[in-house]
């Protein structure tokens, strides 16, 4: 067994492949909630910066929470017609490949692969700092903290996402 073979696994048969597959009652808790997530980040660091204005940040709060539910209202009436007019699967990737050409693809593919790291990255960093404020022991090891979870995170995704979000399933 090589070490490759010990962090992603040894490659699948192409029947075993199949099994594979994340259907819908899986693949909703799993992909489901990426673009809220991006949202929700975004919503919270805009909000955040109301605080050092005090009560002149409250007249800013409708405006900013009106954006959010009109980008949240564009983002689902865009998924649902992806959907339809993608019912076997069309990521952005694909949608923009297929009407704007290959380099819109590949800027999309680009962009999703930023975004991704970024949800990561502030996932990661809010959760540490969540922690270090419960339990400030550990502040002086925030970056460590960190680090040691995206390896975590890195080690552990290509070998048990079908497992993990398989069990997540059948508990929704």
């Amino acid at each position: 067994m090589t070490v490759l073979d010990l962090l992603l696994g040894r490659p699948l048969a192409s029947d075993e492949a199949r099994a594979e597959c994340v259907g819908p009652a899986t693949g909703i808790p799993i992909f489901g909630l990426d673009a809220l997530s991006s949202a929700a980040y975004g919503t919270e660091a805009a909000l955040t910066l109301l605080i050092p204005l005090g009560a002149a940040g409250i007249a800013y709060m409708v405006p900013i929470s009106a954006s959010v539910i009109v980008l949240l209202s564009i983002v689902y009436f865009s998924y649902r017609q992806t959907i339809q007019a993608y019912p076997g699967g069309g990521g952005s990737y694909t949608v923009a490949r297929q009407n704007l050409g290959v380099s819109a693809g590949l800027l999309a593919a680009a962009a999703l692969m930023i975004d991704y790291i970024l949800v990561v990255a502030v996932g990661i960093s809010a959760g540490v700092g969540a922690l270090v404020s419960a339990v400030p022991n550990p502040q002086p090891h925030t970056l460590a903290l960190c680090l040691g979870i995206l390896v975590l995170i890195t080690l552990i995704n290509p070998r048990g996402v079908r497992e993990i979000s398989a069990r997540r399933g059948s508990l929704a």
